[in-house]
Protein backbone atom coordinates (compact mmCIF):
# COMPACT_ATOMS: atom_id res chain seq x y z
CA UNK A 1 0.00 0.00 0.00
CA UNK A 2 1.65 3.81 -0.69
CA UNK A 3 1.36 5.70 2.17
CA UNK A 4 -0.12 9.33 1.25
CA UNK A 5 1.05 10.93 4.58
CA UNK A 6 4.60 10.42 3.01
CA UNK A 7 4.07 12.95 -0.03
CA UNK A 8 3.80 16.41 -0.71
CA UNK A 9 0.58 17.84 -1.02
CA UNK A 10 0.59 18.11 -5.02
CA UNK A 11 2.52 14.98 -5.35
CA UNK A 12 -0.77 12.74 -3.41
CA UNK A 13 -3.11 15.08 -5.49
CA UNK A 14 -1.77 13.95 -8.57
CA UNK A 15 -1.51 10.16 -7.44
CA UNK A 16 -4.99 10.49 -6.38
CA UNK A 17 -6.71 11.91 -9.42
CA UNK A 18 -4.76 9.55 -11.66
CA UNK A 19 -5.91 6.43 -9.31
CA UNK A 20 -9.77 7.84 -9.69
CA UNK A 21 -9.81 7.96 -13.02
CA UNK A 22 -8.00 4.43 -13.40
CA UNK A 23 -11.38 3.21 -11.55
CA UNK A 24 -14.05 5.04 -13.56
CA UNK A 25 -14.07 7.96 -11.37
CA UNK A 26 -14.25 11.57 -12.16
CA UNK A 27 -10.55 13.17 -11.41
CA UNK A 28 -11.73 15.67 -8.75
CA UNK A 29 -12.73 12.77 -6.81
CA UNK A 30 -9.46 12.54 -6.59
CA UNK A 31 -8.80 15.81 -5.37
CA UNK A 32 -11.17 15.51 -2.94
CA UNK A 33 -9.18 13.38 -1.02
CA UNK A 34 -6.46 15.45 0.11
CA UNK A 35 -7.97 18.29 2.52
CA UNK A 36 -8.23 14.79 4.65
CA UNK A 37 -5.18 14.37 4.54
CA UNK A 38 -3.73 17.53 6.43
CA UNK A 39 -5.88 20.62 6.28
CA UNK A 40 -8.77 18.61 7.56
CA UNK A 41 -7.46 15.40 8.48
CA UNK A 42 -9.76 12.40 9.39
CA UNK A 43 -8.77 9.26 11.15
CA UNK A 44 -9.76 6.87 8.29
CA UNK A 45 -10.50 6.92 4.52
CA UNK A 46 -14.18 5.49 5.93
CA UNK A 47 -14.61 9.52 7.49
CA UNK A 48 -14.29 11.04 4.16
CA UNK A 49 -18.09 10.68 3.96
CA UNK A 50 -18.19 13.85 0.82
CA UNK A 51 -16.82 10.80 -1.14
CA UNK A 52 -18.55 7.77 -2.61
CA UNK A 53 -19.02 4.60 -0.08
CA UNK A 54 -17.40 2.79 -3.32
CA UNK A 55 -14.28 4.88 -3.62
CA UNK A 56 -13.65 4.91 0.07
CA UNK A 57 -13.50 1.29 0.11
CA UNK A 58 -11.12 1.34 -2.89
CA UNK A 59 -8.62 3.76 -1.57
CA UNK A 60 -8.28 1.84 1.78
CA UNK A 61 -7.84 -0.95 -0.13
CA UNK A 62 -4.61 0.72 -2.08
CA UNK A 63 -3.49 3.36 -0.11
CA UNK A 64 -2.80 3.50 3.79
CA UNK A 65 -2.98 6.70 6.37
CA UNK A 66 -0.86 5.24 9.34
CA UNK A 67 -1.45 6.97 13.13
CA UNK A 68 1.32 7.61 15.34
CA UNK A 69 -0.82 6.14 18.65
CA UNK A 70 -0.87 8.69 21.71
CA UNK A 71 0.69 6.32 24.49
CA UNK A 72 0.43 8.99 27.32
CA UNK A 73 0.23 12.64 27.74
CA UNK A 74 0.76 15.19 30.39
CA UNK A 75 -0.69 18.57 30.99
CA UNK A 76 1.41 21.48 32.97
CA UNK A 77 -0.88 23.92 34.93
CA UNK A 78 0.76 26.53 32.63
CA UNK A 79 -1.35 25.08 29.98
CA UNK A 80 2.29 23.15 28.04
CA UNK A 81 1.17 19.75 27.26
CA UNK A 82 3.54 17.06 26.22
CA UNK A 83 2.20 13.77 24.14
CA UNK A 84 4.36 10.61 23.92
CA UNK A 85 3.69 8.75 20.66
CA UNK A 86 4.57 4.71 19.87
CA UNK A 87 6.26 4.33 16.18
CA UNK A 88 5.14 0.99 14.14
CA UNK A 89 8.61 -0.80 15.73
CA UNK A 90 7.73 0.21 19.04
CA UNK A 91 9.88 3.06 19.35
CA UNK A 92 8.46 6.63 21.28
CA UNK A 93 8.97 10.59 20.29
CA UNK A 94 7.88 13.22 22.19
CA UNK A 95 5.86 16.44 20.84
CA UNK A 96 4.90 19.55 23.04
CA UNK A 97 2.08 21.92 22.43
CA UNK A 98 2.96 25.22 23.75
CA UNK A 99 0.55 27.74 24.18
CA UNK A 100 1.14 31.34 24.14
CA UNK A 101 -1.92 34.22 23.79
CA UNK A 102 -2.74 33.52 20.88
CA UNK A 103 0.15 30.97 19.47
CA UNK A 104 0.10 27.72 19.63
CA UNK A 105 3.22 26.36 19.16
CA UNK A 106 4.32 22.53 18.41
CA UNK A 107 7.83 21.38 18.93
CA UNK A 108 7.93 18.53 17.39
CA UNK A 109 10.89 15.72 16.66
CA UNK A 110 12.46 14.19 13.50
CA UNK A 111 14.64 11.79 15.04
CA UNK A 112 14.30 8.87 17.50
CA UNK A 113 16.67 9.78 20.10
CA UNK A 114 20.08 11.76 18.97
CA UNK A 115 23.63 10.27 17.99
CA UNK A 116 25.33 14.01 19.00
CA UNK A 117 25.25 13.47 22.55
CA UNK A 118 25.21 16.86 24.06
CA UNK A 119 26.38 17.35 27.65
CA UNK A 120 23.39 18.50 28.77
CA UNK A 121 20.83 17.31 26.84
CA UNK A 122 18.25 13.89 27.98
CA UNK A 123 18.08 13.16 24.32
CA UNK A 124 21.61 12.84 23.75
CA UNK A 125 21.49 10.84 26.82
CA UNK A 126 19.49 8.22 25.26
CA UNK A 127 21.69 7.57 22.26
CA UNK A 128 20.10 7.09 18.66
CA UNK A 129 17.92 5.06 17.43
CA UNK A 130 17.04 6.04 13.43
CA UNK A 131 15.65 8.93 11.69
CA UNK A 132 11.72 9.60 11.32
CA UNK A 133 10.17 8.70 8.19
CA UNK A 134 7.91 12.25 6.97
CA UNK A 135 4.53 10.67 8.05
CA UNK A 136 6.43 10.26 11.64
CA UNK A 137 7.11 14.01 11.57
CA UNK A 138 4.58 15.66 10.33
CA UNK A 139 2.19 13.30 11.78
CA UNK A 140 2.67 14.73 14.86
CA UNK A 141 1.50 17.71 14.05
CA UNK A 142 -2.03 15.72 11.95
CA UNK A 143 -1.79 14.16 15.29
CA UNK A 144 -2.93 16.78 17.75
CA UNK A 145 -4.95 17.80 14.92
CA UNK A 146 -7.08 14.69 15.18
CA UNK A 147 -7.61 15.55 19.33
CA UNK A 148 -11.00 16.24 20.39
CA UNK A 149 -11.12 19.79 20.59
CA UNK A 150 -8.36 19.52 18.38
CA UNK A 151 -4.78 21.17 18.54
CA UNK A 152 -3.81 23.38 15.21
CA UNK A 153 -0.20 25.02 15.62
CA UNK A 154 0.14 28.43 14.49
CA UNK A 155 3.87 28.28 14.96
CA UNK A 156 6.17 24.79 14.41
CA UNK A 157 9.60 24.53 15.97
CA UNK A 158 12.44 21.42 15.15
CA UNK A 159 13.16 21.39 19.16
CA UNK A 160 11.69 17.79 19.80
CA UNK A 161 14.17 15.10 19.59
CA UNK A 162 16.39 14.56 17.41
CA UNK A 163 19.10 16.79 14.96
CA UNK A 164 16.46 17.74 12.20
CA UNK A 165 19.03 18.61 9.98
CA UNK A 166 20.61 14.85 10.03
CA UNK A 167 17.38 14.02 8.42
CA UNK A 168 17.66 16.43 6.06
CA UNK A 169 15.35 14.26 3.16
CA UNK A 170 12.49 13.64 5.45
CA UNK A 171 12.89 17.37 6.68
CA UNK A 172 12.59 19.13 3.75
CA UNK A 173 9.18 17.30 2.73
CA UNK A 174 8.11 17.79 6.03
CA UNK A 175 8.47 21.89 5.34
CA UNK A 176 6.66 21.48 2.40
CA UNK A 177 3.58 19.63 3.88
CA UNK A 178 3.41 22.35 6.76
CA UNK A 179 3.83 25.39 4.65
CA UNK A 180 1.82 23.99 1.66
CA UNK A 181 -1.70 25.87 1.57
CA UNK A 182 -2.91 22.02 0.87
CA UNK A 183 -0.96 20.83 3.19
CA UNK A 184 -0.94 22.71 7.47
CA UNK A 185 -0.73 25.96 5.77
CA UNK A 186 1.78 27.29 8.23
CA UNK A 187 3.27 30.71 7.52
CA UNK A 188 7.40 29.92 6.87
CA UNK A 189 8.40 33.01 8.94
CA UNK A 190 6.31 30.83 12.05
CA UNK A 191 7.91 27.61 11.06
CA UNK A 192 11.90 27.33 12.58
CA UNK A 193 14.70 24.65 12.06
CA UNK A 194 16.82 24.43 14.84
CA UNK A 195 20.79 22.76 14.67
CA UNK A 196 23.88 22.66 16.43
CA UNK A 197 25.37 23.60 13.07
CA UNK A 198 25.39 21.01 10.69
CA UNK A 199 26.76 23.50 7.91
CA UNK A 200 25.60 21.04 4.99
CA UNK A 201 21.66 21.39 6.44
CA UNK A 202 22.13 25.32 6.87
CA UNK A 203 22.98 25.65 3.07
CA UNK A 204 20.24 23.65 1.89
CA UNK A 205 17.23 25.15 4.25
CA UNK A 206 18.98 28.65 2.77
CA UNK A 207 18.91 27.58 -0.94
CA UNK A 208 14.91 26.90 -0.01
CA UNK A 209 12.22 29.92 -1.39
CA UNK A 210 10.34 29.56 1.70
CA UNK A 211 11.25 31.95 4.47
CA UNK A 212 11.98 29.33 7.05
CA UNK A 213 13.67 30.63 10.15
CA UNK A 214 16.86 29.15 11.36
CA UNK A 215 17.93 28.49 14.91
CA UNK A 216 21.50 27.62 15.90
CA UNK A 217 22.35 26.02 19.30
CA UNK A 218 25.28 27.59 19.83
CA UNK A 219 25.54 27.13 24.01
CA UNK A 220 29.07 28.58 24.46
CA UNK A 221 30.82 31.02 22.90
CA UNK A 222 34.23 29.58 22.03
CA UNK A 223 35.56 26.43 20.76
CA UNK A 224 37.51 25.19 23.76
CA UNK A 225 33.90 25.32 26.01
CA UNK A 226 31.72 23.89 23.14
CA UNK A 227 33.48 20.78 22.53
CA UNK A 228 33.17 19.82 25.92
CA UNK A 229 29.65 20.87 25.50
CA UNK A 230 28.81 19.49 22.35
CA UNK A 231 31.22 16.76 20.93
CA UNK A 232 29.70 17.69 17.16
CA UNK A 233 32.00 21.05 17.39
CA UNK A 234 34.63 18.66 16.38
CA UNK A 235 33.30 18.09 13.07
CA UNK A 236 31.83 21.54 12.62
CA UNK A 237 33.62 24.22 14.52
CA UNK A 238 32.42 27.31 15.95
CA UNK A 239 34.18 29.78 13.77
CA UNK A 240 32.60 28.12 10.68
CA UNK A 241 28.87 27.49 11.85
CA UNK A 242 29.03 30.98 12.34
CA UNK A 243 30.29 31.94 8.99
CA UNK A 244 27.15 29.74 7.75
CA UNK A 245 24.88 31.95 9.77
CA UNK A 246 26.24 34.78 8.87
CA UNK A 247 25.73 34.04 4.92
CA UNK A 248 22.00 33.20 5.37
CA UNK A 249 19.63 35.64 4.08
CA UNK A 250 17.40 35.42 7.11
CA UNK A 251 16.88 36.16 10.50
CA UNK A 252 19.19 33.32 12.54
CA UNK A 253 18.19 33.03 16.63
CA UNK A 254 21.50 31.53 18.91
CA UNK A 255 19.61 29.32 20.86
CA UNK A 256 21.99 29.54 24.88
CA UNK A 257 21.13 27.05 27.18
CA UNK A 258 22.47 29.02 30.78
CA UNK A 259 24.37 26.50 32.27
CA UNK A 260 24.97 27.48 36.18
CA UNK A 261 29.35 28.22 36.72
CA UNK A 262 30.08 26.75 33.03
CA UNK A 263 28.53 29.12 30.40
CA UNK A 264 27.21 32.07 32.04
CA UNK A 265 30.30 34.06 33.12
CA UNK A 266 30.52 38.14 31.98
CA UNK A 267 33.04 37.17 29.51
CA UNK A 268 30.76 34.39 27.79
CA UNK A 269 28.38 37.29 27.56
CA UNK A 270 30.37 39.60 25.57
CA UNK A 271 31.92 36.61 23.40
CA UNK A 272 28.40 35.75 22.43
CA UNK A 273 27.47 39.12 21.80
CA UNK A 274 30.60 39.55 20.05
CA UNK A 275 29.37 36.54 17.42
CA UNK A 276 25.90 37.39 17.60
CA UNK A 277 26.97 41.07 15.60
CA UNK A 278 28.75 38.64 13.17
CA UNK A 279 25.66 37.44 11.58
CA UNK A 280 23.32 40.27 13.32
CA UNK A 281 21.59 37.04 15.22
CA UNK A 282 18.77 37.47 17.66
CA UNK A 283 20.00 35.91 21.74
CA UNK A 284 17.92 33.53 23.03
CA UNK A 285 18.66 32.68 26.22
CA UNK A 286 17.16 29.23 27.87
CA UNK A 287 17.21 28.73 31.53
CA UNK A 288 18.02 25.26 31.81
CA UNK A 289 14.99 22.36 32.68
CA UNK A 290 15.88 20.82 36.08
CA UNK A 291 13.93 17.88 35.34
CA UNK A 292 16.48 16.98 32.34
CA UNK A 293 19.61 18.89 33.75
CA UNK A 294 21.78 15.82 33.29
CA UNK A 295 24.14 16.65 36.19
CA UNK A 296 24.21 20.43 35.35
CA UNK A 297 23.04 23.50 38.14
CA UNK A 298 20.75 25.79 36.37
CA UNK A 299 21.78 29.88 36.07
CA UNK A 300 19.79 31.57 38.70
CA UNK A 301 16.91 33.67 37.28
CA UNK A 302 18.78 37.13 38.68
CA UNK A 303 22.25 36.01 36.94
CA UNK A 304 20.54 35.23 33.72
CA UNK A 305 18.60 38.69 33.85
CA UNK A 306 22.70 40.09 34.53
CA UNK A 307 23.87 38.14 31.56
CA UNK A 308 21.04 39.40 29.29
CA UNK A 309 22.01 43.00 29.80
CA UNK A 310 25.61 42.65 29.45
CA UNK A 311 24.76 41.13 25.89
CA UNK A 312 22.04 44.11 25.02
CA UNK A 313 24.23 46.76 26.46
CA UNK A 314 26.20 44.95 23.73
CA UNK A 315 24.11 46.22 20.71
CA UNK A 316 22.40 42.57 20.70
CA UNK A 317 18.92 42.10 20.54
CA UNK A 318 18.23 39.15 23.18
CA UNK A 319 15.39 37.53 25.52
CA UNK A 320 14.76 35.09 28.05
CA UNK A 321 13.26 32.06 27.05
CA UNK A 322 10.14 31.57 29.74
CA UNK A 323 10.23 28.53 31.13
CA UNK A 324 7.29 26.04 30.40
CA UNK A 325 6.19 22.47 31.98
CA UNK A 326 8.22 23.17 34.94
CA UNK A 327 5.54 20.56 36.58
CA UNK A 328 6.00 17.90 34.12
CA UNK A 329 8.73 16.19 32.03
CA UNK A 330 8.93 19.00 29.50
CA UNK A 331 12.77 18.80 29.02
CA UNK A 332 13.76 17.46 25.53
CA UNK A 333 13.24 13.81 25.72
CA UNK A 334 12.94 13.35 29.33
CA UNK A 335 9.83 11.46 29.30
CA UNK A 336 10.82 9.13 26.45
CA UNK A 337 14.11 8.06 29.40
CA UNK A 338 11.59 8.20 32.22
CA UNK A 339 9.05 5.85 29.99
CA UNK A 340 11.80 3.83 27.85
CA UNK A 341 14.81 1.85 28.63
CA UNK A 342 18.00 3.92 27.37
CA UNK A 343 19.75 2.61 23.95
CA UNK A 344 23.69 2.69 23.63
CA UNK A 345 24.75 5.84 22.58
CA UNK A 346 25.71 5.69 19.05
CA UNK A 347 28.78 8.24 18.36
CA UNK A 348 28.83 11.43 15.77
CA UNK A 349 30.58 9.39 13.52
CA UNK A 350 29.04 6.32 13.03
CA UNK A 351 25.69 7.46 12.70
CA UNK A 352 23.63 4.72 10.71
CA UNK A 353 20.85 5.96 8.94
CA UNK A 354 21.25 9.81 9.43
CA UNK A 355 21.19 11.74 6.20
CA UNK A 356 23.13 15.20 5.95
CA UNK A 357 22.21 17.17 3.10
Amino acid sequence: MLNLLDLAPADAEKVLREFAVAHGQAAYRGTQVVPHLWTKPVASFAEMTDLPLAFRQLLAEHFSLPRLPLEMEQRSVDGTRKFLFRMHDGQAIETVAIPDGDRLTFCISSQVGCALQCAFCATGAMGFARNLAVHEIAGQVRELALLDPPLRATNIVFMGMGEPLMNWKAVTEVLTILNDPKGFGIGARHITVSTVGVLPGIVALGQRKEQFRLALSIHAPSDELRRTLMPVNIKYPLADVIDAAAAFDRRVTFEYVMLGGVNDAATHADQLAALARRCQAFVNLIPLHPGGAMGFTPTAPEAIAKFARRIRNAGVEVAIRKSRGMDIAAACGQLRVERLRRRPPAAADHDREIDVA
